[in-house]
């Protein structure tokens, strides 16, 4: 009996940033090692093995959730390794290794472009997140995608005022 696979899911998410440039918002997501600075939820993400910005670096992150009064938090956590780091390009992609929220080749790529303001002047940036996963037992691909996006729209709001603080 021939075995049925499912589609991989694909998807994007994009946020703008309406003053900080490329080149003031790529450093927040260059450290690899830094997202629990960024991303909502995550309690702990550091470096396993490997040498930061470079293919191959390892990052472990965990989040103890919030669980509600009849289910107590759950520790969710991911290792996830750097695949490409292009600060040129301001791109880099990571696939998940393992985890235990149901993950399964899962890779993502983030790009941090100039945005122009609609009369060729260029003003802000865009952060892009793409990705491309098998399906994740228990979700829709429209589940993630939401996740996805309201994930990205914390870290710009997260990336904007850091930037805005810096400059004050």
């Amino acid at each position: 009996m021939a075995e049925e696979t499912q589609p991989r899911w694909e998807g994007k998410a994009i946020a703008e940033l309406k003053g900080p440039t490329p080149d003031q918002v790529w450093p927040f997501l260059a450290d690899f090692c830094n997202l629990h600075k960024l991303f909502p939820n995550i309690d702990t993400c550091y470096r396993v093995e490997g040498i930061q910005g470079e293919p191959g670096l390892i990052r472990y992150c965990a989040s103890t959730g919030s669980g509600d009064d009849s289910e107590p938090s759950k520790l969710k956590w991911v290792n996830e390794r750097l695949l490409m780091m292009d600060p040129g390009e301001k791109c880099f992609s990571y696939e998940v290794l393992d985890n235990n929220m149901g993950f399964k080749n899962y890779v993502a790529t983030f790009r941090v472009m100039p945005m122009s303001d609609g009369d060729g002047k260029m003003g802000g940036c865009t952060i892009e997140c793409s990705f491309v996963s098998d399906p994740i037992e228990g979700w829709g691909l429209q589940d993630l995608s939401s996740y996805l996006d309201f994930c990205l729209q914390y870290m710009a709001k997260k990336i904007e005022s850091a930037i805005q603080e810096a400059s004050a």
